[in-house]
């Protein structure tokens, strides 16, 4: 049973459920090895991922460590922020998303996938560029178990495991080349996905842009529902640095 929820599955009244900042959760929970933390800020190095997590409710200290963590000037993501930014902050982006949980998803081992490792991430990285699934950095690779297609040995499709908060697992980075599309490639492995992360007594879940309802009818139609909708944000950091007493 996941915090903020009843034993049936529903939210308890007045109690965030875990995955309304699932950053934060799993970067204070199984990923706490990867913080880099700055008062009440977290994020993922930055050559893991672009996820960082303020506190639900971000107070001037909060906004100054992060600035500080980021640098002057630097553009931050904000995922799953929707409130305002502090004057000298500039919002520079901002995407509706969808979060959606595991609802009956038939999960199943994939033969013909294998398991991707470091000596794969420019391989991984070269059809990240030429598919566009999201953010894949050099060692994304560490975050989870990422699983690919080969024929005639190129990688040809991919998917893994992204955010870990307690009891929960993210599937991510799902792509496939566009020479093999529409031979449920995707499908399998977000099916084979889902069966580890399952193995594990954990549920899946996933993000995507709210207009990418291509995405969203594939991930309804294997057993996924929506949960809740969200924001991408993302801002600047003020060029000079104020300091908070």
């Amino acid at each position: 049973m996941s915090r903020g929820t009843t034993s049936a599955g529903t939210p308890r009244p007045g109690i965030p459920h875990i995955l309304d900042n699932p950053a934060l959760a799993s970067l204070t929970g199984p990923h706490a090895h990867f913080a880099e933390r700055r008062g009440r800020v977290v994020r993922y190095p930055l050559d893991v991922s672009p996820w960082l997590a303020l506190p639900d409710e971000p107070d001037a200290d909060d906004w100054a460590d992060l600035a500080a963590l980021a640098g002057p000037g630097a553009e931050v993501p904000l995922p799953g922020y929707r409130g305002e930014v502090p004057d000298g902050w500039e919002i520079t982006a901002r995407i509706d998303g969808v979060q959606l949980v595991d609802d009956g998803v038939a999960a199943a081992p994939e033969p013909e996938a294998v398991r991707l490792g470091p000596a794969d991430v420019p391989e991984i990285l070269d059809l990240v560029e030429r598919t566009r699934p999201g953010p894949f950095l050099p060692r994304t690779i560490e975050m989870g178990t990422y699983l690919g297609i080969r024929r005639d040995g190129a990688l040809v499709a991919m998917a893994g495991e992204r955010l870990h908060p307690p009891g929960w697992t993210e599937i991510s980075a799902v792509c496939t080349d566009p020479a093999f599309r529409g031979e449920g490639l995707a499908t399998r492995l977000i099916h084979a996905v889902a069966y580890g992360i399952r193995e594990r007594g954990e549920t899946p879940f996933l993000h995507t842009a709210a207009g990418n309802t291509g995405a969203i009818r594939l991930y309804e139609s294997l057993g996924f529902r929506l949960r809740r909708r969200t924001a991408f944000a993302a801002a600047r950091a003020p060029e000079r640095l104020v300091a908070v007493s």
